[in-house]
């Protein structure tokens, strides 16, 4: 069965960077886009980025433009997200999101578990 396994996540001071992973099997993981998703404590869903199946064009969200980072291992079957430059406004659990087609486009079937990224002084 599709899983996706963040470890990762946890805690930083503002300015500061985190990278989170994404391990993905049940599927063939360089067949599809995926993405990074997050939800702020009593805020909704917010899409964070996308990325091809093959990795050849990514998408943000304008939140997190020229600060976080998406990128993909198909040979590993991973997802990367890193991030950089770190706000308070970017604490929020974080979901690895499989995408059912190889573009990006908001057609999520499988979520992961999520993974806690807290920014503070």
């Amino acid at each position: 069965q599709v899983q996706l396994v963040e470890p990762g996540g946890g805690l930083t001071q503002p300015g500061g960077s985190l990278r989170l992973s994404c391990a993905a099997s049940g599927f063939t993981f360089s067949s599809y886009a995926m993405s990074w998703a997050r939800q702020a404590p009593g805020k909704g869903l917010e899409w964070v980025s996308g990325i091809y199946s093959d990795g050849s064009d990514t998408y943000y969200a304008d939140s997190v433009k020229g600060r976080f980072t998406i990128s993909r291992d198909n040979a590993k079957n991973t997802l990367y997200l890193q991030m950089n430059s770190l706000k308070p406004e970017d604490t929020a659990l974080y979901y690895c999101v499989k995408e059912r087609t190889r573009r990006p486009n908001f057609d999520y079937d499988y979520w992961g578990q999520g993974t806690q990224v807290t920014v503070s002084s």
